[in-house]
């Protein structure tokens, strides 16, 4: 099979197609066909080196995956081969493949309502909008949600969360998004080039997708007891905001994603029910992986970019 891989850390030009031998799965796992792959930030900040999560190169890059069951280890168990799921891939043996092989448990039934390229797009992406939103902030009817890069991977898909949890929703973003943002129910826009975001007042929720100085100045912005959800997970040091909102009567959560198979079945009640849908930016063949780590590094992708074999 072909595989996306590097043998050393850089730039998208390390990135290469090799071939590797095709996987046999063991009890309890599924060889997965991958009919589509997407990227999300952490790919390029493995493959630059920016974080070492698993030491040195060669590895194969991808987190999350929609295909069709090629094989069953074992006696086999719920799933059988033909069936369409989606997932997650625990790199460094990654789903930038023609084929991944993942525990059972990592998979569930693709929702009829979107293809593979969509259903691609959600696992990691949406999985961290859904903890965040629903497992840690509870978020509920009437409650006043800010979200930080609101087009974007994550954001885009918080928006639809949150949205389907009835809460009335701010987003920030450039105003090329927000024609795009309206039409996923956003109910406030604020231009961060232009529009300092701390005039917001009495949020609840923030999910904060950028850090740095967003951490900080989002404390401005909450009403007491209300939540700040950091969810880039690598970056600046966040002791300060961690005090800065103890002292104000504010929880401040620093957002790791545990992928588990429950929550992925409630994100995929959400596409089935038409209350989320990701929005794919672009469509590119596996053999651009380059191409698509660097639109993802821009910052300036609305969405998600999808590869497909």
């Amino acid at each position: 099979m072909r595989v996306i891989t590097q043998h050393s850390l850089g730039g998208p030009e390390v990135l290469e197609v090799a071939e590797a031998d095709r996987p046999v799965p063991g009890p309890g796992e599924v060889l997965v066909q991958v009919r589509a792959t997407a990227v999300n930030p952490a790919d390029w900040k493995v493959r630059s080196g920016h974080v070492r999560w698993f030491g040195e190169p060669p590895f194969v890059l991808g987190h999350e995956f929609s295909g069709v069951v090629a094989e069953v280890g074992g006696s086999g168990g719920r799933l059988r081969p033909g069936d369409d799921v989606f997932g997650w891939a625990t790199m460094p043996h990654g789903s930038n493949a023609d084929y991944v092989l993942v525990p059972e448990t990592a998979v569930v039934a693709k929702p009829a309502a979107i293809d593979h390229v969509h259903a691609a797009a959600l696992p990691i992406a949406g999985l961290t909008g859904w903890q965040a939103l629903v497992n840690i902030a509870q978020v509920r009817a009437g409650q006043r949600v800010l979200i930080h890069g609101a087009a974007g991977g994550v954001g885009h898909l918080a928006v639809q969360i949150a949205k389907a949890r009835g809460a009335h929703v701010t987003g920030t973003a450039r105003a090329v998004n927000h024609e795009f943002l309206r039409g996923l129910g956003v109910d406030e826009l604020i231009d961060y080039t232009v529009t300092d975001f701390t005039t917001v007042r009495k949020v609840d929720v923030v999910l904060d997708t950028i850090s740095y100085d967003y951490g900080p100045r989002s404390l401005r912005t909450l009403t007491p007891g209300g939540i700040l959800i950091d969810v880039v997970g690598v970056g600046v040091d966040r002791t300060a905001v961690k005090a800065q909102a103890e002292a104000a009567g504010l929880r401040f959560v620093e957002f790791y994603l545990e992928p588990t198979q429950a929550d992925l079945a409630g994100l995929a009640g959400l596409v089935s029910d038409g209350s989320l849908r990701p929005y794919i930016q672009e469509t590119l063949p596996l053999t651009d992986m380059a191409k698509a780590h660097e639109l993802s590094e821009s910052g300036r992708v609305r969405g998600k970019i999808v590869l497909v074999p």
